[in-house]
């Protein structure tokens, strides 16, 4: 399964585009090109659980519940 069903609105920090990442078969999250800022990780352990991770993850992004990597932030 690919994630280009799930709409990504621009990063929240710098409106960068996001990109949703899959890390070694256990979670996702969405992270910002430009700024690097990302989602929580969801984990997942089913093709299932997957794609509900991979909408969480989306969601969370969508809100703007980021992690910012810069100094201060």
């Amino acid at each position: 399964m690919d994630f280009l069903d799930i709409d990504l609105l621009d990063c929240p920090i710098c409106q960068g585009p996001g990109l949703m990442e899959e890390e070694s078969g256990w979670c996702v999250y969405v992270m910002c090109l430009d700024c690097g800022c990302q989602t929580a990780e969801i984990a997942f352990r089913t093709r299932d659980e997957r794609k509900a991770a991979a909408q969480s993850a989306a969601d969370l992004w969508n809100m703007g519940k980021v992690v910012s990597p810069a100094p201060g932030s």
